[in-house]
């Protein structure tokens, strides 16, 4: 599968044949498809490289998942890996992440997985460079959806690179068909699955945003309900 690494604060494209890192620090894609915002812990520092499977997870960010068999607590909000100190510095052990499936501007066909971390979907904007979550929210209310622009992905110049998004144009009627006949594809459905779990078929971008961060631990679904 081919995907895109932001190790090191370098965009990469890893492909079967190897790694190639880029010549900017700004890649300009397109969303074909996306995944729900999940939760994962790993025991260990985090390794971008490792194919071993999460400990504990949840798909819906609230608990953890039917098939987790060293479930961390009985809910998110409970569990100890989600408390800021149990990872790395300040740190939460259980990270946010997001997967995409994206195709680069200048080739349509050739599918890769994005992964996001927390730091890419949340976060105030910055000069019209927004989080995920805020970007989401800002094509919405335009009534446009990520699979249907050219979003540009830059590192944010601070101490901790944070990915951030902007658009940059419309896609013509052409590119719109030809990124649409893409979603049905194989490789799309691999690059936004989690491997530890069945797939549950979910396109957040065409639903608005999905769900709001906030601290503490309250989420406000798409119709406005609160819960914990």
């Amino acid at each position: 599968m081919r995907r895109i690494s932001t190790r090191g604060a370098e965009f990469r494209k890893v492909t079967p044949n190897g790694e190639a890192v880029l010549d900017s620090n700004t890649i300009d894609v397109i969303v074909v498809d996306a995944n729900a915002i999940a939760r994962m812990y790993y025991e260990g520092a985090y390794n971008e490289s490792s194919t071993n499977a999460p400990v504990c997870w949840s798909s819906n960010t609230r608990q953890p998942d039917p098939n987790v068999t060293d479930r961390q607590a009985p809910r998110c909000l409970d569990c100890t890996q989600n408390i800021k100190g149990s990872g790395q510095g300040n740190s939460r052990a259980c990270k946010f992440s997001q997967r995409l499936a994206v195709v680069f501007e200048e080739d349509l066909q050739n599918i890769y997985q994005l992964q996001l971390p927390a730091t890419a979907l949340f976060g105030d904007a910055n000069r019209g460079w927004m989080s995920m979550q805020n970007y989401a929210k800002h094509l919405a209310k335009h009534d446009t959806s990520a699979t249907m622009v050219v979003t540009r992905i830059i590192f944010e110049e601070s101490y901790i690179p944070r990915l951030r998004f902007r658009p940059m144009r419309v896609l013509k009627d052409a590119e719109i068909e030809e990124v649409g006949e893409l979603k049905s594809k194989a490789e799309v459905y691999e690059a936004i699955a989690m491997n530890v779990r069945p797939m549950t078929r979910h396109v957040p971008f065409t639903e608005t945003d999905g769900f709001v961060f906030s601290e503490p631990k309250t989420c406000i679904d798409i119709k406005g309900e609160q819960y914990v």
